[in-house]
Parts: C-alpha cells; structure tokens; sequence
C-alpha cells in the first residue's frame, strides 16, 4: 500500500489507545449570566495547515452557551499531512437545511379561534418512543381554579403554600412570571394554555405588506451567537405568530415575504408579509411563565408557549426539588425548560419542542434527573448549530443526576451536551437521532457514564462550524474529560463513530483540563461510506499519555476491509492495521456476517 502506517506493536494489545474527536468549544462554561473573557483562539493551537484540525478549531472560542471564565494556553499542532478532509468555510455559508430522511417532526397546528378559547394542539406520536408524554398523562387537578379570564399571578401569589392551583381549559394569558410558594402545585386535566403573547390588531398596508406600530420593546444588548453571524438576529425575543404559526424573523424589511416578519426597534415598527384581514396576529412578551426561588413544586399538564425569553434563559425555570411532570413547552424564543440552582429538580414525560434555541438547559444543580422526556425540533430562531448551546439538552456546572430515557430528535444543535465542569453525571438510555451536529458531546467535564444510549443519523449537519472530519462531529465526542466510561451504546449512521478529543483547555476549577482515563468499551458502532472514522485527536499542548485511552471488546460494523475507518492523531487504518497497531486488539469489526478479528 501506498500510505503511510505506523504500527505501534506487533502484537494486539488488550487494552488501547483510540479515539476520535468533533469540533467542541474551547471555552469553559461558567454562569449564564457572567461576561465572557479574553480567550486565546483556537487557531493559535491548532495547525493551520491541517483541514480537518484548522477548519474547526478556530471557531472553539465561541462555542460556550454559558460564557467561560477560563483561558487557553497557546502551542503548536502536530502535522496531519494524511487527511485529505477539506476545511469548511465559514463566512459564506447560509442557514443550514439538515437532511433527516427518517424523521418527521409533527406539524403544530393551532385552531383560527378566539384568543380566549383556543385550546392546544394534542401531543404528537413519538417515533420509536414507548412512553407517552404531555399532559396526556397529567393526574386529574383538584384545588383553586384559575379561569381564563383570571390574573393567574394574582392567583398564584395569594395562594398559600402547599397548595394546588388548577388552571381551568382555555387561554390564559400570562403578563408577569408566576412565581409559585413552597410545595405549591401549577397544574391542569383539562388542557390549559398559558401564553406569553399578546394579540396585535390595527394593522396597515404598507407597500404590499402590512405595519404595526408602537408594540416593540427599547431595543436591548445581544446575548448569544447566531448561525448568521452577520445580521445576528437570533438574540432578538419577540415572536410572532399568524394563526399560531411561527412567522421567521428576517434582517431587513426588504426580506418581508408571506410567513416572515421584521422588527424595526429603532422606528417600534413591525412588518409582516401576510394580510392578517380576520386572522389571529400574536407576539410574544412576557419572558418567563413559571420561576422563583421556592422549593419542591410540582408543574404538570400545562402547555406553555409563546414567552418572549432571554437567550440562555427558560420559560420554565426549575429550582430545588421542583418536579415538572406532562407538560408541553413549545414555541418560545430560548430555552424551554432551565434547571438553575435546582438540587433534586426533576423533568419527566415533557413534550418539550420548537423552541427557540435549547429545548432543555442545567446549569449549577446538583442531582438533577431529565427522564422520559420528547425533547425535539428545537433552535427554531436561527442560534449557531454547531457550537453555540443550541439544540436539545446542555447541561453544565453541574453535579450527580441523569439524563436518561429520553427521545432526543432533529434539533438544530448538539443533541445532548455535557459542557464545563460537570462532575459525576449519567447519560443513559437516550434514543438521539438526526440531530445537526454531535449526538453527545461530554467537554471538559468528569466521572461520567455514556451507556446504553441509541445514536443515530447526527453530526450530518452544514453550516458554520459544520464538516465531515473528526474535529467536526460524531455520533459521541468525549473532549478534554477525564474518567469517562463509554460502554453498550449502539452509534450508527452519524457523520462520525466514536471521537476522543484532547485540546489545549487552560485550567479550571480542578486544576489543568485535560484527557485522562477514558475507557470505550462493549459499543456497535457502524461506520460505512464517506470519510466516517472512530478515532482521537488531540493538540500538540495536549498531548495524550500512553494508556490513557483504552478501547475494548467494542464491535465495528464496516462496509469495505480496505476503506480507512480508523483515525489516530491524523493517520489512517484500515480495520486490519488499526489491530496491527494494537488498538481494539479483543474488539471485532464485521463486514455484512463476516467476523475480523
């Protein structure tokens, strides 16, 4: 053969070094609401001349949601002269359209009726899912009822603690947080709506298009990345919806079409491109439903949509011990649900979708469980696909807990992302499917478990910061973490298999971040057709020890005993050398019934 081969041993070793490894961030997350620092980027670490390296890893700096209080320390890459992966542009790129051939999201339709008396979509099925989730499976609510007509807040706020408040069917419009006493319950049987989003009549034609005047907010300061970087708009609340319909925000009113809009803030002017002539026109305005400080509270059988909230903010914010059980959350501008300082808060058997730019976010808790939830179809205002807290779950600072029984589905961003500090935390049990770019992807974290997980169709995502590599994606992507067990996970279809990542991350709060002690193991990983690789990288300044890594008794499902699936520090193996070289020497790789050992 042509290419160059490094054997490591002439015999198979037991235990190995392997990995592969998908653009993550370089920056470590510190609190949602902290000023970023001065970072050193990527580029200055990684080899410029190297596509596969040099095509993501300028982009790290920015991938943080939660903004990072650590820096990078600078060094030079080892060469990759073997890759033949070619970089990925990043300013010339457009709004990416992610191919999901097997999956389709539901349409969410709601009735052309009155404000008051529109009434929720029901949960849609979910594929390959066997619970059910929403408020289908909300118990029956008996306590003080809220009526349509009612000030909830009100309600809310003169309740005493411990007690049940039983929102009656209908649209209840929300005009401030309901911020919920000790061991109160916010619930509904009978398919209640509240809404952050106020009606906009008296419009006027304008030009083929259609004005309001006098609804918007001053304008305020971005927070947060946009996948267009270039009119940054995805930072901006207000949504509007024609009919219940998610209208797409566009830059300028020159882009107003039928289905868009576009907020002048500085003139308080709205545009839109349809005649809303006897149709329903709603904005988003109230930034949270449901938050507060209190302890062990019980939220179920809602559906909570249309609140116009902050980036990196929820509409429904957990705090301790809080349990936010058959709910629909959909259609608000960022995250759905957000568990913030919340020790012993619980989501389960949520229909949590469509939301602005996260469907679920953890930040700062500790044993906190995200179970049995539908989390699908979220980053729908246009935050960066590929690096910025976008997508379905991200969870950081945090300690103990699970993610587990979870679908996860066609979000816009990482399917579920451990990022910065997170100690201790499980992954089990997700079925994460055709999501734009990493399945999981555990960053400078430590003591986790990925197990049991089925992951497939992510990562096949385009646009800024999107490629083909091992720096660019796969179906899991452990970074810069230490003690991470990666075992029984079925990864299959994904743009690649298994990556371990080792980069230049500065230091933390335990000190220098680095890869140490990953061991993948009892894994059926499929890799078939294009560049698809299981693989490590890692910095020059991050250089991996030997047996750090250890990869065993794993099964490879490959299409061709020649094509290079394997990958280590930018050389390529087939399945043959990569047993050659010792690594995955008691693993098996199969070709259709064929067994290679």
């Amino acid at each position: 053969m042509s290419k160059q081969v490094t054997i490591l041993a002439a015999t198979a070793l037991s235990a190995l070094t392997v990995v592969a490894v998908v653009s993550t961030t370089v920056q470590a997350a510190a609190s949602p609401f902290e000023p970023a620092p001065t970072r050193v980027p990527d580029s200055a670490i990684s080899s410029p001349s190297v596509a596969d390296d040099a095509g993501v890893a300028d982009e790290e700096s920015d991938r943080h949601g939660y903004d990072t209080r650590w820096t990078e320390a600078a060094g030079s890459s080892m060469p990759r002269t073997t890759i033949a992966t070619p970089a990925v542009p990043r300013t010339t790129i457009a709004t990416p359209v992610v191919p999901r051939p097997t999956i389709t999201l539901p349409t969410i339709t709601l009735p052309i009726i009155t404000p008051r008396s529109r009434r929720p979509s029901p949960p849609p099925p979910v594929p390959g899912a066997s619970f059910a989730v929403g408020p289908s499976q909300a118990p029956a609510c008996s306590g003080v009822v809220v009526k349509p007509d009612e000030n909830a807040a009100d309600i809310v706020d003169k309740a005493p603690a411990g007690s049940t408040i039983c929102f009656a069917a209908g649209l209840h419009r929300i005009d401030r947080p309901l911020r919920p006493k000790a061991k109160q319950t916010l619930g509904s049987d009978q398919g209640a709506v509240l809404t952050g989003s106020v009606p906009l009549t008296g419009w006027t034609a304008n030009g083929g298009d259609w004005t309001i005047k006098g609804v918007l907010p001053k304008p305020y300061a971005q927070i947060g990345q946009c996948e267009d970087n270039v009119a940054n708009i995805c930072h901006l609340r207000e949504q509007l919806f024609l009919n219940g319909k998610h209208l797409k925000r566009v830059a300028t009113r020159e882009k107003v079409v039928p289905g868009t809009f576009y907020g002048d803030y500085a003139g308080n002017t709205v545009w839109i491109g349809d005649n809303p002539t006897g149709k329903s026109v709603e904005m988003s305005k109230t930034p949270t439903a449901i938050g507060g400080g209190q302890a062990n509270v019980t939220v179920r059988g809602l559906t909570v949509e249309h609140f116009a909230s902050a980036p990196q903010a929820g509409a429904v914010e957990l705090s301790g011990g809080w349990n936010v059980f058959a709910n629909d959350i959909r259609w608000n501008h960022a995250v759905g649900a957000m568990l913030i300082n919340a020790d012993g808060g619980r989501l389960e058997k949520n229909l949590i979708q469509s939301n602005g730019q996260l469907g679920i976010g953890q930040y700062s808790t500790t044993n906190g469980s995200i179970v049995g939830n539908q989390i699908s179809g979220n980053n729908t205002d246009g935050f960066w696909i590929a690096d910025w807290e976008s997508g379905g779950i991200k969870t950081t600072w945090s300690k103990g807990g699970s993610v587990s029984g979870n679908v996860i589905k066609a979000n816009l961003g990482v399917g579920l992302w451990s990022d910065a500090y997170d100690d201790g935390r499980t992954f089990a049990s997700n079925q994460i499917v055709d999501n734009a770019a990493d399945g999981i992807r555990y960053e400078i974290g430590r003591n986790g478990v990925i197990e049991n997980n089925t992951i497939t169709g992510n990562g096949l995502g385009t646009g800024r910061g999107s490629g083909r590599s091992l720096w660019d994606g796969g179906g899991i992507n452990v970074n810069t973490s230490s003690n991470v067990q990666v075992r029984n996970n079925t990864v299959a279809g994904n743009v690649n298999g298994i990556s371990i990542q080792s980069r230049t991350r500065g230091n933390g709060p335990w000190g220098l971040n680095v890869l140490r002690d990953v061991v993948v193991t009892g894994n059926k990983v499929t890799m078939k057709g294009g560049t698809t690789a299981t693989g490590m990288v890692q910095n020059a300044g991050a250089a991996i020890p030997a047996g750090e890594v250890t990869l065993k008794a794993n099964q490879y499902f490959l299409d061709s005993l020649s094509a290079d699936r394997f990958q280590k520090f930018g050389q390529w193996f087939t399945a043959k050398e990569w047993q050659q070289s010792g690594l995955d020497a008691d693993s098996n790789f199969l070709l259709g019934k064929r067994i290679i050992r």
